[in-house]
């Protein structure tokens, strides 16, 4: 990591799925604050009640998921495996507090699981404080097997929630593939699994956008020979006409969701616009001759980070929702693009050309310093934020061709998503 400073979509669930408390007996809360220690947490393997049908690929779905998730929140931080083997086995019925708290673990996760002969599971997940010895809280979350490792991403982010952090597992991922020969919208689990095709036709798709409430996607399309801007219902299948004439792309939607801001070339030259989704009214923001383009919302909804040319060379700058009070943050290199807004309202991550090399920076309005994140030959590209504001996907060409990455916001953990085909043009949904 350098650090460098500056001298100036919840898809339904078909089939059922349900979630309820188990009401604890004393409540305790413990809160997480960015920088703090994690907090440790022991995961023992998951028991079937008695009366369940046994399948150990559910009980391994269930548990590597759940172990998973925690271990990439940068919020918990798990107890070795190999640690348990100091203690005596698990019992979900006698829990031996003290053998867990001689391996250091403050918290302790019970799973108990339900699978009936028909394939539906009811998973049983329990937390308690090891030191007090009390139960924290608990919820029942049921479905057909199929969607064990649902049930699983949306135990992790009870887990998040209640320590009071922002839900992240069940988040999705939209971005472009030609993984089956055309150039289209896919959907993915933040992890990379069950990666679900969602447009079907003969024309390039690309520049796809999360609506605020999960619930429609913006893209460009060439269905009528020119690209134009779209919105996609993921639940009807349903195709809206944004723009039109001219190059329509790079489109974001407002945190409000009544807006969307995107580039377009029809006065010829690449502005940037705001279409009202109410009232269909259209006002343009940029007017320049040079490409004003990329722009992206602030989380509140009052100002949008855009690439523009302005100065002579692609440089990020920020404007009021309005188009007025325009100012440029980045000043160091010839080339910044791709800006994307992090929840907190306080980063920028953008992409950066040194001596050819394209690579993730993030720049902090509040301390005005700037962090390296990718380190690797190739292409980096298109940074965008995970809705807790602790992770990036992005495109990168560092194996050859085009696929997709999730990394740390301090350059750390970086993982591969994707490995069929070409991918690239990500978005993490903002919010859930």
């Amino acid at each position: 990591m350098k650090i460098i400073f500056l001298i100036s979509f919840s898809i339904g669930l078909a089939g059922g799925f349900f979630s309820l408390p188990i009401y604890p007996q004393q409540e305790i809360w413990v809160g997480v604050k960015e920088g703090m220690p994690m907090i440790p947490v022991a995961l023992p393997e998951f028991h079937f009640i008695e009366k369940s049908v046994i399948d150990d690929e559910i009980r391994k779905e269930l548990y590597n998921t759940l172990w998973q998730d925690l271990h990439f929140s940068r919020v918990f931080k798990l107890i070795p495996r190999e640690h348990y083997g100091y203690i005596k086995a698990f019992n979900p019925s006698n829990i031996v507090f003290r053998d867990w708290a001689s391996i250091q673990a403050n918290i302790l996760i019970s799973g108990e699981i339900e699978l009936s002969a028909e394939g539906r599971i009811i998973f049983s997940f329990k937390v308690y404080e090891v030191n007090s010895k009390k139960f924290i809280f608990g919820r029942n979350f049921g479905g057909k097997k199929e969607f064990g490792r649902l049930i699983a991403h949306r135990a992790a982010d009870e887990m998040m929630k209640y320590f009071g952090e922002k839900p992240l597992f069940v988040s999705k991922i939209v971005f472009i593939s030609n993984r089956d020969g055309n150039e289209e919208i896919y959907i993915m689990d933040y992890d990379g699994k069950r990666k679900r095709r969602i447009t079907y036709n003969d024309y390039i798709d690309s520049f796809p956008s999360w609506s605020i409430d999960n619930e429609k996607i913006l893209y460009t399309s060439y269905k009528k020979k020119n690209p134009d801007l779209y919105s996609f219902s993921i639940y009807t299948g349903k195709t809206g006409l944004i723009s039109s004439g001219g190059a329509n792309y790079s489109a974001d939607w407002s945190p409000e969701g009544d807006q969307v801001v995107y580039t377009s070339t029809k006065s010829r030259n690449a502005e940037i616009y705001i279409k009202n989704m109410k009232t269909g009214t259209e006002k343009r923001l940029t007017f320049n001759r040079v490409i004003d383009t990329s722009p992206c919302w602030s989380p509140n909804g009052r100002e949008i980070c855009f690439t523009s040319q302005r100065s002579g060379t692609p440089q990020i700058y920020i404007m009021d929702a309005e188009g007025t009070n325009i100012r440029r943050i980045t000043f160091q290199g010839t080339y910044h693009d791709s800006p994307s807004w992090a929840p907190d309202g306080i980063r920028i991550a953008y992409v950066s050309r040194v001596e050819y090399r394209f690579d993730i920076y993030v720049y902090n309005l509040k301390s005005n310093t700037i962090i390296k994140l990718t380190e690797r030959a190739g292409r980096n590209e298109n940074p965008s934020w995970s809705p807790d504001g602790r992770h990036l996907v992005f495109s990168s060409t560092r194996n050859g061709s085009y696929q997709l990455y999730i990394i740390d916001y301090d350059g750390s953990n970086l993982r591969q998503l994707t490995f069929k085909g070409e991918n690239k043009m990500s978005e993490w949904q903002k919010k859930l």
